[in-house]
């Protein structure tokens, strides 16, 4: 059993997009979805729908996305804040992932932004990943 769904998520991704897969499957949680919506937003996957099991906590399958000729759309994405090492920054020391080109996810008291939304927003929080 995973204790860290955001870990077990991350992970799966990278290894689904290294090996071309079209989708992903990941046990649902609350976080997850949120992380996955804004993929979403900021168009690094297709899309994402939650798949109801026999157990109450459900899947959410992650449709990935690729360029015209095959290419990953998510070259990188790395895992910051840990549960045994949880790492906050402040608007000012969020990181600004290949000079703007990628994304970092944080999580705030409004929910998960990206790293652009908490500089308009002057808020920071707890770094969860980075992608690009």
């Amino acid at each position: 059993m995973h204790q860290d769904p955001i870990s077990d998520m991350i992970t799966r991704i990278r290894n689904a997009v290294a090996t071309h897969k079209e989708e992903v499957k990941i046990k649902a949680s609350n976080i997850c979805a949120r992380i996955a919506q804004t993929m979403l937003e900021q168009g690094y996957i297709l899309g994402y729908d939650r798949i109801e099991t026999a157990d109450k906590q459900g899947m959410l399958r992650i449709q990935l996305k690729y360029g015209s000729s095959g290419e990953q759309v998510i070259r990188e994405i790395r895992r910051f804040s840990k549960p045994s090492c949880r790492v906050y920054r402040k608007v000012n020391e969020l990181p600004r992932v290949m000079g703007g080109l990628g994304v970092a996810l944080v999580s705030t008291s409004q929910g998960v932004l990206t790293d652009h939304q908490c500089r308009q927003k002057n808020i920071g929080g707890e770094l969860l990943c980075t992608i690009c």
